[in-house]
């Protein structure tokens, strides 16, 4: 992991949100639909195993978040909403453009403290999400491929995500470095990793092993590499 680093870092917390009002958790991801998610699974997956296994860490990331103490759970769709979806949750579509605009403009629709996370960790437990703004203005999650798992902001300000390079091995540096620019005390959040290939797939579910994905897995019976 290249993520950059500065002297505001500070571990992640186990308690429940700061002075600066109750958290939003936004959630953005792909309606699971065969051969539109999770293709880099395929081989050794078939598109509508792969699709699967999508719903499948979309279905645990959204239990984790709706076990988290929240002002809004939010689920920023592409695509429609389908039977893994809990109660609780507004949806509301992503917005048209390259991946930047998408959580940028995710973030201009809140109004307080909001924590964006995606859909390919399907190891998140709620103790990660329960981030305390008290003496943090950002918290940062970086993922395993040079990427970011989450990202909070206390003030949500799309600019601050406008124009990061997005799915690239130096994504998470670029989008780190945006939030020191800009002068904000970040938190780090523990390394994690994105499930994106069938090797990842085995190591995330070895990590949380009674989650909805690690059971899907096992069902198919594949092995990591074919």
């Amino acid at each position: 992991m290249t993520t950059a680093t500065a002297g505001a870092e500070a571990t992640a917390p186990t308690g429940s949100t700061g002075s600066t009002g109750p958290t939003t958790l936004l959630v953005i991801a792909k309606e699971p639909v065969p051969g539109r998610v999770k293709t880099r699974l395929t081989p050794p997956f078939t598109p509508a195993e792969a699709a699967g296994l999508a719903e499948a860490a979309l279905a645990d990331t959204l239990a984790a978040v709706a076990r988290t103490p929240a002002g809004r759970r939010v689920l920023v769709l592409e695509g429609r909403p389908g039977p893994w979806l809990p109660s609780g949750f507004e949806v509301v579509p992503q917005c048209a453009g390259s991946l930047d605009l998408r959580l940028a403009a995710a973030f201009a629709a809140c109004t307080g403290p909001a924590l964006l996370i995606g859909m390919d960790t399907p190891q998140v437990t709620p103790d990660l999400l329960a981030v305390d703004w008290s003496a943090h203005d950002a918290w940062f999650g970086p993922a395993v491929d040079g990427g970011f798992w989450a990202l909070g902001l206390a003030v949500p300000d799309p600019a601050l995500l406008r124009g990061v390079p997005m799915s690239t091995a130096g994504t998470g540096a670029a989008q780190y470095e945006r939030l020191r620019a800009a002068g904000l005390r970040t938190g780090r959040l523990p390394l994690l990793r994105d499930v994106d290939t069938a090797q990842d797939a085995h190591l995330v579910a070895a990590e949380a092993p009674e989650g909805r994905f690690a059971a899907e897995l096992a069902a198919l019976a594949h092995p990591a590499h074919r």
